[in-house]
């Protein structure tokens, strides 16, 4: 028997919102392997792809004033807001 084959890993790094005040941040392990399947009669070469999970953590920022969800709205239906 005899290995044959590459592995790279890369870090990715992801910012999600999770509430008003917060902001969830993953930091995930990207494994890619390239690896060869011999067989009596044909090799095949095939790359796998896979994310680990290293740390998650929530960012705790200020408490707003105020809160206003304009996520549906169209420039008419809002008022103009003087700075």
């Amino acid at each position: 028997m005899q290995t044959d084959g590459t592995v790279e890993t890369d870090l990715k790094s992801e910012f999600k919102e999770a509430g008003i005040n917060q902001t969830l941040h993953r930091i995930y392990l990207e494994v890619r392997c390239k690896v060869n399947i011999l067989t009596p009669y044909d090799t095949i070469s095939e790359t796998i792809t896979n994310q680990v999970l290293l740390v998650e953590g929530v960012i705790i920022g200020n408490i707003p004033d105020a809160y206003y969800n304009l996520e549906g709205l169209n420039q008419d239906q809002m008022m103009e807001v003087v700075e």
